[in-house]
Formats: C-alpha cells, structure tokens, sequence
C-alpha cells in the first residue's frame, strides 16, 4: 500500500484492477443477455409449436367424437332393421 507525504493511501492499482474487473463482470453479464435471449427465442418457437400441437388435437379430438356419434347411429339404426317385430305385437 502506497502512503503519500500525510500519510494518506494511496490507491493507484487498486482502479485499474477494478476497472478490468468491472470490464470482465460487464462483458459477463451481456454474454448472459445474449444466451438468455437466444433461450427466451429458442422457448417462445417451443411454446408456439407446442400450441399448435394442442390446437390440431383439440381438432382431431373433435372429428373422432363426431364420427363416433356417428357410427353409434349407423348402429343403431342396423340393429333396429335386424330386430324382428312380432306382427301380434302392437307398434306402439
């Protein structure tokens, strides 16, 4: 530590050691900022695609369910044409 005439410190290397230190947490903390974007960008095509997923399966969930209900009528409606009907029976 380097004293002057009055006994005061001196801090003369101390500034340039900080100011390489600010100089490498600085350069640090934009290089996160990059990679955070690039991850944010990278989740945001994840989340949209994902989305779209859903969306096509809420579709097809739909389809399926409709040709269900429909198959259940065709059914349905053979079982009531294979059932035989006694002709004393009245029809209502």
């Amino acid at each position: 530590m380097l004293r002057n005439s009055n006994g005061r410190r001196l801090i003369v290397a101390g500034w340039a050691c900080a100011r390489e230190r600010f100089a490498s947490v600085t350069a640090e903390r934009d290089a996160l900022r990059r990679e955070l974007f690039e991850v944010t960008c990278h989740r945001d095509s994840i989340l949209n695609a994902l989305n779209e997923l859903r969306a096509d399966v809420a579709t097809l969930r739909s389809q399926a369910e409709q040709r269900v209900a429909e198959l259940h009528r065709l059914r349905d409606i053979e079982r009531a044409r294979a059932a035989e009907r006694d002709p004393a029976a009245p029809l209502q």
